[in-house]
């Protein structure tokens, strides 16, 4: 019973976790990306328009973010640096595309975004490419 308050954890503990916060964010945002990308030619025309690059460029940038970046999560391949792109596509969708109801329309993205914050903080783990190559 004494272990369930304890702050102490193995090694073998915390890289498990690490495998399983890295799948299930990587397998979520990947679904997101993907669904993007099928209904490519219908939301090019209305995704917010980000910074002024225009929709399509947006678009673009958030599949690669959601898609590409969320693969790279799963296999834990250049983990920190697919974290970036997410947590910048993240941040706009709490902060700017939720038009400040965090806690209603921009639920969703704070948790992709809490999620990738701890995965950039603490690393992929050992169960992953880059913990296999010893990065």
């Amino acid at each position: 019973m004494s272990k369930f308050f304890s702050t102490k954890h193995s090694a073998g503990a915390f890289n498990f976790g690490m495998l399983i916060l890295r799948i299930a964010t990587g397998l979520l945002l990947a679904s997101h990306g993907y669904a993007k990308l099928i209904k490519f030619n219908t939301l090019k025309y209305r995704f917010m328009n980000f910074m002024h690059l225009g929709s399509t460029a947006s678009l673009s940038l958030i599949i690669f973010a959601e898609l590409i970046c969320g693969i790279l999560l799963i296999l834990g391949l250049f983990t920190r640096l697919a974290c970036i792109p997410i947590i910048i596509g993240m941040a706009v969708v709490v902060f700017i595309a939720s038009h400040g109801q965090i806690f209603d329309t921009g639920e969703r993205g704070m948790v992709y975004l809490a999620a990738t914050l701890t995965i950039l903080l603490c690393g992929p783990g050992r169960i992953s490419v880059d913990g296999m190559m010893g990065k």
